[in-house]
């Protein structure tokens, strides 16, 4: 049998509360008794139970992260930075993934928010309306990452999508592009939405009919972008150059444009959206919208640490910057003069 509370309070000569003052750090003990009190620990290898320790009415110190899926680096970049500030929080990581299935979020928010958990961070949420607003009115801690306008409670951290999409665009039509593609994100994310806005804003500006047919939802994944730069390709007037909502739809794309007996970026021109690491590794290198995924995460930690130590403090919107990053995936168009 594991050993118990009371087996550490017994070899280190205090009370079982003590024990759990200096575990939880709920109590001031002196550093003599808190000394004793962790070289039992160590002596009975003693664990905490998060489990028990919530439903005793401690602190977990455990944090609920739900993310669509980890296979892909925007989300283990985002993870990176929450990890992090975590640990230098003292706290542990609990995460779920929903694998893009959107029935599972309200079972686990419902689940980890009552008891098992101190607070949430939700990124890219399905479904938000679904179970925010009875976390919200229970005054239980979350942060939303990279997704926001369902709601006027809910704290968020996201980019400057519209910015980044305008400034992707714009490059490509300063570069001599006027059939500009777009492989757009899950239009039930505020990101992709944004994305697209900030795309046919810079075809306004710049005096470009926005074309429907040139625009094509990939949902931010491999297989369904290289499916809707197939499409992009086949039309009688094809596209000079892509915008994708994000790099891992680019590499879709750049699937595409090769089994098109096409050569990239001669005779297309691609942009991805995110600067994950691989956008740099790939030869040619992707040019790409940087957004600061590392620190996203680990401004969403923070935020939510404040919710937690100050239940009543007013609910905050962080958005950072993003930064378009020129590299080898563009060429002005064959065309050109």
């Amino acid at each position: 049998m594991p050993p118990t509370i009371k087996q550490v309070a017994e070899r280190a000569g205090v009370s079982m509360s003590t024990v759990s003052h200096v575990l939880n750090g709920t109590h001031f003990v002196s550093p003599e008794l808190t000394q004793r009190v962790l070289n039992a620990v160590q002596e009975l290898d003693y664990r905490l139970n998060p489990v028990a320790r919530s439903l005793a009415g401690g602190r977990s110190g455990v944090i609920g992260v739900m993310i669509p899926e980890v296979a892909v680096s925007y989300s283990g970049e985002i993870l990176r930075g929450i990890d992090e500030e975590l640990a230098s929080a003292g706290y542990d990581l609990l995460l779920h993934t929903t694998h893009n299935q959107r029935v599972k979020e309200p079972v686990f928010v419902h689940t980890l928010a009552h008891g098992l958990t101190e607070g949430l961070l939700l990124l890219l949420p399905s479904d938000p309306n679904a179970y925010l607003a009875p976390l919200h009115k229970k005054n239980f801690p979350y942060v939303v990452i990279d997704h926001q306008g369902f709601d006027d409670f809910s704290p968020t951290v996201v980019s400057t999508n519209w910015r980044g999409a305008f400034d992707a665009t714009q490059y490509l039509i300063e570069l001599g592009h006027q059939r500009i593609g777009f492989v757009a994100g899950a239009s039930h994310t505020s990101s992709a939405l944004e994305r697209l806005q900030g795309y046919r804003a810079a075809l306004q500006q710049a005096g470009i009919p926005f074309d429907a047919e040139l625009v094509r939802e990939g949902y931010f994944l491999r297989t369904p972008s290289y499916e809707a730069a197939l499409h992009l390709l086949d039309l009688p007037d094809p596209p000079t150059a892509i915008f994708t909502a994000n790099d891992v739809s680019a590499f879709g794309v750049i699937d595409a444009i090769h089994s098109r007996g096409l050569h990239f970026p001669d005779d297309v021109s691609v942009i991805g959206f995110d600067d994950i690491p691989e956008a740099a590794a790939a030869r040619p290198a992707l040019t790409t919208v940087r957004q600061q995924l590392v620190e996203m995460g680990r401004t969403a930690v923070r935020m939510l640490m404040e919710y937690i130590t100050q239940p009543e403090r007013p609910m905050q919107r962080v958005t950072l910057g993003t930064e378009l990053i020129i590299r080898e995936s563009c060429k002005p168009p064959k065309n050109s003069a």
